[in-house]
């Protein structure tokens, strides 16, 4: 049976809703209409309870506290709030940050903004499968150091980082560490206690909720974590986000990590299947095709490709009846190569001609057939209009 058109596989960029999700949030728009810090009726009571009910599905989809649950408006506010708030607080201790160079620009733009106000950044470099050197990571460590921040899975490649092993490292130093596992939450086992996390940030459009809200974890023992707000007014979320609480999106998020807690074993295991297969559909038949990032350690639903000799943006207006993109949602507007790309040390031709393929709960075998298929021919047909293409073979190996 054909595949109803167009299919969606950008799921790394944003997610659609579940059914299951949207059920549970449409009281808290009408009938359950309340603001949670009204502590003096019914209304504001009902409202409290469902966000309360909202912290415990988080925390234990994460193995956290659901006291150490902090509402936001989505991973960018989180990222920012755990950064930017553990430089202000512990300013008196050190002024020094590391990262990576593959970090979502949330990550890398808020510790550039940072760098403004005399804090030091260390962003280590990746090798061409994707991941950072831990002994690169050490010896990156400052007496200054206050703060690593390092992304779970990275948005682009799907290349998942060492985490337990950081945390391993930051608790030797005694430093605090900080993971976007936007892209990780609800795809693979996330723990913050056995991995040493002690900030984590969270997205519910990521993940079959809504856009719009998010969460940050903050560990509140061994150690207790301090952050400063960087909203005021009204002193919400135990003074470190300000702000009336968006409780229909918070009951979609909480839904989102409860539904995720329960399918995501069986989930995972049937999207790498889908993965692999349309990997190996359209590798097994094009040459000149290469894999960005490790194959090894990788979400189980994401697939990046270049094409050798094909212009990214030509075959995304080839297969325009596919949604997938050529990097990040959040730089796609940019003509400049991925970042992420050349962080791997991929040319810029062949960062211009990659394909981000998001497979999510909601494909199926037939559509990923049919976008092979579409891949394929498409690419076939570009490559025959390219006079390029013969030149650009012994690239593809690289």
């Amino acid at each position: 049976m054909a595949p109803k058109l167009p299919i969606y596989m950008d799921n790394q960029a944003t997610t659609a809703v579940d059914p299951r999700v949207l059920e549970a949030m449409l009281p808290y728009f009408s009938e359950k209409f309340g603001n949670a810090a009204s502590r003096n009726h019914e209304f504001g009571w009902k409202a409290e309870e469902a966000v309360e009910n909202a912290r415990g599905q988080i925390a234990r989809l994460i193995r956290a506290n659901p006291r150490e649950i902090v509402f936001t408006s989505g991973a960018t506010e989180s990222d920012n709030l755990a950064i930017k708030g553990v430089a202000e607080a512990y300013r008196e201790k050190g002024n020094h940050i590391v990262t990576q160079a593959t970090e979502h620009k949330a990550v890398l733009d808020a510790c550039k903004r940072l760098e403004k106000y005399g804090c030091e950044v260390t962003s280590l470099p990746v090798a061409p499968d994707g991941l950072i050197d831990l002994d690169d990571l050490r010896r990156a460590i400052t007496p200054k150091t206050i703060l690593i921040s390092i992304m779970q899975a990275n948005n682009e490649i799907g290349v998942i980082q060492p985490v337990a092993e950081i945390g391993k490292i930051a608790r030797e130093k005694k430093i605090l560490f900080h993971v976007d596992a936007v892209q990780a939450v609800g795809k693979i086992p996330v723990d913050v206690q056995k991995d040493g996390i002690d900030l984590l940030s969270i997205s519910a459009h990521k993940i079959y909720g809504p856009k719009g809200v998010g969460a940050l974890f903050v560990r509140r023992k061994d150690p207790r974590v301090e952050i400063s707000a960087i909203i005021d007014g009204g002193g919400h979320e135990r003074g470190m986000r300000s702000g009336t609480l968006n409780v229909p999106g918070i009951v979609g998020l909480g839904k989102a990590c409860e539904i995720c807690q329960k399918e995501m074993p069986g989930e995972s295991e049937r999207l790498r299947r889908l993965r692999d297969k349309l990997k190996d559909a359209i590798m097994g038949r094009l040459d000149g095709t290469a894999v960005n990032g490790s194959m090894a350690h990788r979400l189980p639903n994401n697939l990046n490709l270049s094409f050798s000799g094909v212009e990214g943006d030509a075959l995304l207006m080839g297969i325009n009846d596919v949604a997938v993109s050529s990097g990040s949602a959040c730089t796609s507007a940019m003509i400049e190569p991925s970042y992420v790309l050349r962080a791997l040390g991929v040319s810029d031709d062949l960062s211009h001609s990659s394909i981000r393929f998001g497979l999510g709960r909601f494909n199926t075998e037939e559509e990923v057939d049919y976008v092979a298929d579409r891949v394929v021919e498409t690419v076939k047909r570009l490559r025959d209009l390219s006079p390029l293409y013969e030149a650009a073979k012994p690239r593809a190996s690289r």
